[in-house]
């Protein structure tokens, strides 16, 4: 599997280069791609992100600053796909709408999540794993299901979450 005609910045990680498929787009700075992903043309993959493996990021998707993309995870960017044109013949390049996804900047989408074309992805916000996305999630909301359905708020989940100062190391007498 190539890596051709890829725009890919500095310090950006492909650990098994012949394990992906990367062409036309653009991976920015400290970004770390994991084997079996295919990232199309068009498409942007921001700084600081971690895509993992067999992950499919098709033309079309923007992804924003350290966003955290799980295994498995499949993009669409049409939202009527077919096969063939009207008169039987298949279809190509310019016979289909192209529809755009944005994630927003330190989004985290949980494996095998399905988002499915136009959809935004708000700032912070987290998709469960196996999660269906047809529709936006806002900002900061935490999203599960099929179809997805708000359950929650990161800001308030991971204030709970942040551990407290390290802790004394165990003293055996």
């Amino acid at each position: 599997m190539p890596i051709t005609d890829a725009d890919i910045g500095r310090d950006v990680g492909i650990f098994y280069p012949d394990l992906v498929n990367i062409y036309g787009c653009e991976i920015k700075t400290g970004s770390r791609i994991g084997p079996f992903v295919e990232i199309q043309r068009g498409s942007i993959i921001g700084p600081r992100c971690k895509i993992s493996s067999h992950t499919f990021i098709c033309e079309g998707v923007f992804i924003g600053a350290e966003v955290f993309v799980g295994h498995g995870v499949v993009f669409t960017n049409e939202r009527y796909p077919e096969a063939t044109n009207p008169d039987g013949s298949l279809k190509r390049d310019g016979d289909w709408e192209l529809v755009e996804t944005v994630v927003g900047d330190r989004a985290s989408i949980g494996s095998n999540a399905t988002i499915v074309a136009g959809i935004t992805i708000g700032e912070g916000a987290l998709v469960g794993a196996g999660a269906v996305v047809t529709r936006d999630v806002p900002p900061y909301a935490i999203v599960a299901g099929c179809p997805a359905r708000g359950i929650g708020d990161t800001r308030q989940k991971r204030a709970r979450s942040r551990r407290p100062s390290a802790a004394k190391p165990l003293q055996i007498a």
